[in-house]
């Protein structure tokens, strides 16, 4: 489970605005990795976990859910999807509209910074992601980067499937 230090009510209803937007634009990623028959249902159970849960309980909402395949292409077999799929997909999919939120948040306070932190700790640490840890971002990029890019962000930030890497908020008072 990710250990997201700024989560609470302000937060979740930014999140909540931000699913909102990328489903008002079209641009929610929606996993492979889910049927096609259960779209809408993916996102009523992403919303659920949004304002009332975290990553580790939208990740067993989708196991419960029967919304993911159990075989999937890769190349030219077929092969069973990873036992952890819904983990990964509901880590990073919360944990990243989880930091627009909190760049959303920065920028609108006009005080503080966000700085890369571990809010899961990992057996083997991508030696990129140790490097970006207490690296203080800019909300306005990182916002903008994790809205246009869905999968690989240009700035690295939150470090791929497993990384462990999140964002929170320090003041300098």
């Amino acid at each position: 489970m990710l250990r997201l230090e700024n989560l609470d009510e302000k937060t979740r209803k930014l999140m909540l605005e931000e699913l909102e937007l990328d489903i008002k634009n079209n641009t929610l990623y929606i996993s492979p990795r889910l049927k096609e028959s259960c779209k809408e249902r993916y996102i009523e159970l992403f919303r659920e976990a949004i304002k009332n849960g975290n990553d580790m309980t939208f990740a067993k909402s989708l196991r419960e859910s029967g919304c993911l395949k159990s075989r999937e292409h890769r190349g030219t077999r077929l092969v069973r999807v990873p036992r952890n799929a819904a983990e990964t997909l509901a880590e990073g999919e919360f944990n990243r509209f989880y930091i627009r939120a909190l760049c959303r948040r920065v920028i609108a306070e006009g005080r503080g910074y966000l700085e890369v932190y571990r809010a899961k700790q990992v057996s083997n640490p991508r030696p990129e992601s140790q490097r970006k840890i207490g690296q203080k971002v800019d909300p306005h990029k990182l916002l903008e980067d994790l809205r246009e890019h869905k999968e690989d962000t240009v700035l690295g930030i939150p470090g791929g499937p497993n990384s462990g890497l999140s964002v929170r908020i320090r003041y300098d008072d």
